[in-house]
């Protein structure tokens, strides 16, 4: 429906799901999070606004009622099929409760800790494969610990004291990395002091229900002196939500949501005071002497999105309290909350209700077949057909041995009253068929009970030990899938050799059977098949600043360009100038998959290897391990060829010159144009139209024109020409503008094989 733009850091537009929500088109909006007060008011407010609302519940068991939505996920946040939940909603807005979601226990700090981070990491992937929507997450004042004189704005670093504080923070970060690295639309709000009306003991999570249940159970509130803070009631935390979320656009990424009106514990106190009226007494924590103030500020988000209405402190605290009073039992005892007395009684007597529909259909069915038995007596051809018999079967079948003993009793009370029509109760007592009837009777009926029942314990049994049993396989086929890869490439290890340092020396030893010219373009080939990559690049660094390209065996390893800022280069730079291999697990499309540098012994940057097609499975850390020998001995070859230039220097350069001799030249040359023949670098070769005599003196001219990685010389023809490595025939014309300039003229030359031979037309 949208999507947002790139931009630059700290500016830009982003697009907002009301862009739809403004034109009266309906949102797909997901909402993430366990049962309780917030949610509800957020599924109400965007029912109320006419967007489709899609619930993940967090939990694969929950049973706790959440308002009505359109389409309910119980699933966990950690589930394989999270992905197929995302794209078949393809949700325009996605809200995360986060530090408000109530799947998450804090009493058990660490083990809360882990599953959180875990879980929004999850949720991020998951929102990251649509590429589409805005993913909003939910945070609190609790990233902020310290005391802070003024109102606390966005830009103030997060100072979080306590353990949830400090996993919630790093919550923002991730988003916000999220954010910079993937383009994503994601947008964090804190909300500050988030309070509300509790309806259960458990719900008294925040300040201000606190208090008012202190004053319930204790008839006394302890407060900390000098600590001050700002309240945030749900309902209009729920309209700033919506106001943010479903904004045509934001400027920020971070909002905070608060009524900035600062208040003290013992103002609150007093208001709680004020509202129980019993003779509440406010105590002191002594223990607790240090000022904190902690109050966060809403200037930006009423400077974009307008000045909010907050409800009124007292008021709420008012009906906390007549809330608590009403309903003493829940909130003392945790008793359930008083319903009207249908409801009570509906509620109470409906386990009643459910266990009484059999004995009802028992009774029902006694009917027919105490007819059925009346009409049988005297029959010539039922009269030995036992109708209670039957009857007692079909419920044991059925229900098994407690509606069997049931049935049984009421066929006992059939059979007597049926004989009682003849003989009087007192001869039907004393006759001894009966005893024997009834005994038949009940000995196959609860022996056919008892069977059921044991057979249904079986049945549901091994449902209970399948299901155990299909999650402890999916469990062992996850393991054992992260094993046969480890045994796949230690197999291939062990096998092929091709990742020994032995099979590693043995191929980069044969850099040595090239000249010297040719070690680096063959290096960026042999590099490329040791790690099983197509696209390898190699730079050179020219100066502190910039690297010029020198080979690559690809398209998509020039992608780069032929010249690069490396300095610039964020997270790669920093972790190449500490020697240490770059892994980009952020799959950053700016930079390769995997990196090295090559140094000197002044420790400065001489070589930076690129590495972009390979797979996920081999960025690991052995083999950024390989990638640092094979670099080692990649730098030996470079560096023994550049000791046989060093020692040539002489008798490859004119005499005081720049301007390589024509041997000398002839096999740079040469070397260029078989490297750009396997497709490793692009060259383009100028002659320069001057007189021999003078070429002294232009090609001295001409060499300040000319980059460092760019060379003049001599070829065997006479012709004094330059060559342009990583250079195509149209990036020459501005080499050509520029040796014009100085005064003299210049041509590509086109023919490959005469220029080779050393004899080259233009």
């Amino acid at each position: 429906m949208w999507r947002r733009k790139p931009d630059e850091p700290g500016q830009g537009r982003r697009q907002g799901a009301a862009a739809a929500a403004e034109c009266g088109e309906s949102m797909n909006v997901l909402l993430i999070g366990g049962p309780g007060s917030l949610i509800d008011h957020l599924i109400i407010k965007m029912n109320k606004e006419g967007h489709r609302v899609y619930l993940l519940t967090g939990s694969r068991y929950a049973r706790t009622p959440y308002q009505k939505v359109f389409e309910r996920y119980d699933f966990t946040y950690d589930c394989t099929s999270l992905n197929e939940i995302f794209e078949s909603i393809n949700p325009d807005l996605t809200v995360f409760l986060g530090a408000y979601d109530t799947n998450f226990r804090w009493k058990d700090e660490k083990a809360a800790s882990v599953k959180y981070s875990a879980c929004l990491m999850n949720l991020l992937m998951g929102f990251c494969m649509l590429d589409h929507g805005r993913f909003v997450y939910l945070s609190s004042d609790v990233v902020y610990g310290a005391h802070y004189q003024e109102d606390i704005p966005e830009e103030e670093e997060t100072s979080p004291t306590s353990l949830k504080g400090m996993v919630v923070a790093q919550g923002e970060e991730m988003c916000e990395s999220y954010r910079r690295t993937r383009g994503l639309d994601i947008m964090t709000l804190r909300l500050d002091h988030l309070y509300g009306i509790p309806k259960t003991r458990g719900e008294v999570t925040d300040l201000c229900s606190e208090m008012c249940l202190q004053a319930l159970e204790k008839k006394a509130v302890t407060i900390q002196e000098d600590v001050s803070f700002s309240l945030l009631y749900e309902t209009d935390a729920v309209e700033f939500i919506y106001r943010a979320a479903a904004g045509r656009e934001h400027k920020y990424p971070v909002y905070n949501i608060s009524s900035s009106a600062a208040m003290t514990q013992r103002q609150l106190a007093e208001m709680v005071q004020e509202a129980f009226g019993e003779g509440v007494q406010i105590a002191v924590d002594e223990k607790y002497g240090q000022e904190q103030r902690v109050v966060l500020s809403n200037r930006r988000f009423d400077s974009e999105f307008g000045n909010p209405f907050f409800c009124d402190v007292k008021d709420i605290v008012k009906k906390t309290t007549d809330q608590m009073k009403k309903n003493r039992g829940v909130f003392l005892n945790g008793d359930e909350a008083s319903l009207p007395l249908i409801q009570r009684i509906l509620k109470k007597s409906g386990w009643f209700i459910r266990a009484m529909i059999p004995f009802g259909e028992n009774m029902v069915a006694f009917i027919p077949f105490f007819m059925l038995n009346n009409r049988a007596v005297g029959s010539a051809y039922f009269a030995n057909l036992d109708f209670y018999l039957l009857y007692v079967l079909l419920f044991a079948i059925v229900y098994g041995q407690q509606q069997a003993t049931f049935s049984a009793v009421l066929a006992v009370a059939g059979y007597c009253f049926r004989q009682m029509y003849d003989r009087s109760g007192f001869e039907v007592l004393l006759d001894a068929n009966t005893y024997v009837w009834i005994a038949q009777l009940f000995i196959l009926g609860l022996a056919v009970g008892y069977m059921r029942d044991q057979i249904r314990k079986l049945r549901e049994e091994s449902i209970e030990e399948k299901e155990f049993l299909s999650q402890q396989l999916g469990d062992i086929q996850d393991i054992n899938s992260s094993n046969v890869r480890v045994k796949d490439a230690l197999e291939t290890q062990l096998v092929n050799q091709n990742d020994s340092v032995g099979k590693i020396y043995s191929i980069t030893s044969a850099l040595d059977q090239y000249s010297p010219e040719e070690v680096l373009f063959y290096a960026a080939e042999m590099l490329g098949r040791l790690v099983r990559s197509k696209d390898v690049a190699i730079y050179t660094v020219s100066n502190r600043t910039y690297a010029r390209l020198f080979s690559s065996t690809s398209s998509k390893a020039r992608v780069l360009g032929n010249s690069i800022r490396y300095v610039q280069m964020g997270e790669m730079y920093e972790t190449l100038s500490q020697r240490k291999v770059f892994i980009n697990r952020k799959l950053d499309d700016r930079y390769p998959l995997m990196a090295n540098a090559l140094f000197d012994d002044k420790d400065e940057m001489q070589m930076i290897l690129m590495i972009w097609g390979i797979p996920w499975e081999s960025m690991t850390l052995g083999q950024a391990n390989q990638l640092v020998i094979i670099s080692a001995l990649i730098q030996n070859a470079v560096l023994r060829a550049n000791r046989y230039l060093s020692a040539l220097e002489n008798q490859r350069f004119v005499e005081d010159t720049h301007m390589l001799e024509p041997e000398a030249f002839s096999a740079l040359v040469q070397a260029y144009l078989k490297a750009q023949a396997k497709g490793l670098t692009e060259c383009t070769v100028l002659r320069v139209h001057a007189d021999p005599e003078s070429y002294r003196e232009a090609g001295s001219r001409l060499a300040g024109k000319l980059r460092q990685s760019d060379y003049i010389g001599i070829l065997g023809d006479g012709g004094l020409y330059a060559l342009l490595p990583n250079t195509s025939r149209e990036d020459a014309g501005y080499v050509i503008q520029r040796f014009a300039e100085l005064g003299h003229a210049s041509s590509i030359v086109t023919d490959v094989y005469e220029l080779q031979k050393g004899t080259a037309s233009v």
